[in-house]
């Protein structure tokens, strides 16, 4: 079945930049920020390493989205 709908030009742009990277790069921001996060709860930086560590999920999920769109594409027929 045809899939009605189409990527604006936006996220067909952004898809495209994504899709140079390496997946490894959000896999090794994400550990980088836990390790961050880490130092500066020993540096007794509490909120600034609340603040770090919460970057790990972002970098996580947007190293799943590269690796979907690397796969799957996004509109192919356009690309």
């Amino acid at each position: 079945m045809e899939n009605d709908r189409k990527e604006g030009k936006v996220a067909k742009t952004i898809e495209k930049q994504t899709a140079k990277l390496p997946s490894d790069v959000f896999l090794w921001s994400s550990l980088t920020a836990m390790g961050a996060s880490l130092c500066l709860k020993l540096c007794k930086k509490d909120h600034l390493a609340l603040f770090v560590g919460q970057w790990a999920s972002p970098f996580l999920l947007l190293g799943i989205y590269n690796k979907i769109v690397k796969v799957e594409g996004s509109d192919k027929d356009d690309l």
